[in-house]
């Protein structure tokens, strides 16, 4: 009978959600309890109202506690038909609760959910391979929350902690699905530089406090952001590892720029004298700061190369210094301002 009403709730109700299951249980307990009755002696426990339900909470879920049971045959009849009924009632739950697993995936990879979360980044376009590769980057530096927002058919990188939203970036749904006006970052890396212009002055508008990174092979087009945003920031787009620390750690892009400009402060090399034998970093960083406003970046040792010697490293004779300074030393000057450092 259970199975009946099953296939019949089913032929009735389709596509109904979770009222086939609920049906089942109304219709297996409203029908249980006034036969449990028939069928036991008169002021027998079981059928009072403030126990039925717990044995027929108990039973249909098959847990069978035993506290309760009929005790006629009849009722056992009974209570075979409440458990064939739980059984069917677990069978069309699970059975649902599947296919809401099975549809959330697959508005996951087709990329139809919006975003729910909030100071996230957003990574606008897909290049196979190159986006893999700054997305590892990015969960390497512990950077969480990332959404792909890409026009492809499905997710491209779905065994990795990345949510995905399908559609044209310049679209202001797409970008409100992908939270973008909610975004701590969002970087704009397209195929060529005229749809990343394009896309990078619609993100501008959707979120204006974001952080906002465009990838650019031609950086002379750098001016044209600026009219949009002069917070935009644009990276070269050949240098996917200054594109992640652009997006973790704000102008560091700008940085990297003007060390590698003319004109400015700039990164030179230059060997500490034999004579001097072994040197402490620390005292190399105060002599050459406080002599020629050089900042020590890394010293090399033979083939051993250390970037930001600690304060306490010890650096061998003749070790090589690599610094950023207004002009280039020589090695007269550098053994001048250590020597003076003694004094």
């Amino acid at each position: 009978m259970t199975f009946f009403l099953s296939r019949l709730f089913a032929r009735w109700m389709p596509n109904r959600g979770w009222l086939l299951p609920v049906a089942v249980v109304v219709v297996v307990f409203a029908t249980s309890w006034p036969l449990m009755a028939l069928a036991e002696p008169a002021g027998s426990e079981l059928v009072r109202p403030g126990t039925y339900w717990w044995y027929f909470v108990v039973t249909t879920t098959t847990v069978g506690y035993g506290d309760f049971a009929p005790e006629t045959f009849t009722g056992h009849l009974v209570g075979a038909y409440v458990i064939v009924g739980g059984l069917a009632t677990l069978t069309t739950v699970f059975t649902k609760l599947a296919s809401v697993l099975e549809q959330a995936k697959g508005r996951r990879m087709q990329g139809t959910e919006p975003v729910r979360a909030t100071g996230h980044t957003v990574l606008v376009g897909y290049a196979a391979g190159r986006t893999e590769r700054i997305v590892a980057q990015l969960l390497a530096d512990g950077v969480t929350g990332l959404v792909l927002c890409a026009e492809v058919p499905v997710h491209p990188m779905p065994g990795q902690p990345v949510e995905f939203v399908r559609g044209e970036p310049t679209a202001a749904e797409v970008l409100a699905r992908a939270g973008v006006p909610r975004a701590a970052a969002v970087l704009v890396d397209m195929a060529d530089d005229n749809e990343a212009l394009a896309v990078a002055v619609t993100v501008d508008h959707a979120s204006p406090a974001s952080h906002v990174v465009v990838t650019l092979r031609d950086l002379e087009r750098a001016a044209l952001v600026r009219y949009v945003n002069p917070r935009i920031r644009c990276v070269q787009w050949h240098t996917p590892r200054m594109v992640t620390e652009e997006l973790t750690s704000p102008g560091i892009a700008e940085v990297y720029a003007e060390l590698m400009t003319a004109g400015g402060a700039d990164t030179f090399s230059v060997a500490l004298p034999e004579s001097l034998g072994r040197l402490p970093a620390s005292r190399c960083r105060i002599a050459l700061g406080r002599a020629y406003g050089a900042t020590v970046l890394a010293a090399r040792t033979g083939e051993d190369l250390v970037v930001n010697p600690g304060w306490e490293a010890e650096l061998a004779a003749g070790a090589v210094l690599y610094y950023v300074g207004p002009r280039r030393l020589t090695g007269g000057e550098v053994e001048t301002a250590l020597r003076d450092s003694e004094l």
